[in-house]
């Protein structure tokens, strides 16, 4: 049950207890007079379905025994939706060892490519083709400095995230694309590096980029693939769209570079930060009750402060169901060296003739397990009475059909 009052102070988080408020609580409290009163598509009721049944009896679960004390609780099931902030940290674990066998033995950057917020209106009724472009104009800027002979004379590999939110929620589209700082030339028989501390200029990238996806926005218009609706009605006539194009022209798009991390263990660790997030973590929760929904934020044109915002939960809601994406999107994508059809001999290829190069033995896996931090609430691997790990599954709890969504 909601609180009824807010509470003075919020209580401490840790990893060892779930936050004491949740997304669930939100759409549980509220969910339903969303609905009534705004258009939600199939996809954003489905996560609204998934978050607010997640570990409960509606999707049914087992009973754990431990052996060490005869205790008995009962774990009820993820719903496993990838919008859902408590179903992230088993999925990161198992994405991040896959990943390991990827790495190169060279420095990694970390880019990211931002879409002005003038786009955001047109994006929301054409979510899969323009997300679809950002990825594909961000990938193809990347790589077509490193072919350049004057930059690096060589295929990179990029594994790109795609992210829609800012810190308070609303729509601030971007993905980042963690870069190999080298990879083989054009004929594949050289290994290349780039500068330990330099990849490629910021502004001659943006510059790039925002023409790429310029000319991408044309295409689609002229082959008629573009929906105006809503906010962008406006531009299907031909005079408010010529005005939106040099808009878009007349500002710099932003490229951020960060420097390279010190070793493989470095980026997988800093890769999970971005993989599996979702629009805001429960711990970021402060409060929840009275209609309204309290949470903590990162204001970056404040220097980094930290504040906390309040927002009624009809907006809350609405401000989280604009970062769902479409049914089957994908929203983490590998290029260049990292493409799925290539990826097996570029990658042992490049990683013999960098290796080469460095003088240094070739990459070894790297042990990936997920600490019980990282591990969903509900599947703790110690017994939460006597700190036993022997326990055994005695009873499987069907689902409880025709329970509230």
């Amino acid at each position: 049950m909601l609180p009824l009052s807010s509470p003075p102070t919020a209580p401490p988080v840790t990893h060892s207890s779930p936050p004491p408020f949740e997304v669930a609580d939100i759409v549980r409290a509220y969910g339903g007079a969303f609905r009534a009163t705004h258009p939600v598509s199939h996809e954003q009721a489905r996560a609204l379905r998934a978050i607010a049944q997640c570990r409960t009896a509606a999707l049914g679960g087992h009973v754990e025994h431990w052996v060490s004390c005869g205790t008995e609780r009962v774990c009820y099931d993820s719903c496993r939706n990838r919008h859902c902030p408590k179903c992230q940290g088993s999925a990161r674990a198992k994405w991040l060892a896959a990943e390991q066998a990827l790495l190169l033995p060279v420095p990694y950057f970390h880019v990211v490519f931002t879409l002005p917020h003038q786009l955001n209106s047109l994006i929301r009724v054409n979510q899969r083709r323009l997300y679809d472009s950002l990825f594909q104009t961000a990938a193809q800027t990347l790589q077509e400095f490193a072919r350049d002979p004057n930059h690096l004379g060589a295929e990179l590999g990029i594994t790109a995230v795609l992210h829609t939110w800012g810190q308070t929620l609303t729509e601030h589209i971007h993905v980042h694309c963690v870069v190999t700082g080298g990879g083989l030339s054009p004929d594949g028989t050289q290994g290349r590096a780039c500068s330990r501390r330099f990849l490629f200029a910021v502004n001659a990238l943006g510059a790039v980029f925002r023409g790429k996806y310029r000319a991408g926005l044309e295409r689609l218009r002229r082959q008629q693939r573009l929906t105006f609706a809503g906010e962008s009605a406006v531009l299907a006539a031909e005079a408010a769209w010529d005005s939106f194009r040099q808009q878009l022209y007349a500002k710099p798009w932003v490229v951020y570079a960060k420097p390279p991390w010190g070793s493989p263990e470095l980026v997988l660790k800093y890769l999970s930060r971005y993989t599996h997030r979702v629009a805001i973590a429960n711990s970021r929760l402060v409060f929840v009750g009275d209609g309204v929904v309290r949470f903590r934020y990162t204001d970056y044109a404040a220097g980094g402060a930290a504040k906390v915002m309040d927002l009624s939960a009809e907006e809350f809601l609405r401000r989280f169901l604009l970062h769902v994406v479409p049914t089957g999107f994908v929203r983490i994508r590998h290029y260049g060296l990292l493409a799925n059809r290539t990826r097996q001999g570029k990658l042992s290829r490049a990683r013999q003739l960098l290796a080469i190069m460095a003088a240094t033995p070739l990459l070894s896996p790297l042990p990936m397990l997920a600490p019980e931090s990282a591990l969903p609430f509900g599947t703790a691997t110690r017994c939460p009475l006597c700190a036993g790990t022997h326990w055994r599954r005695i009873a499987r709890l069907l689902p409880q059909r025709g329970l509230p969504p």
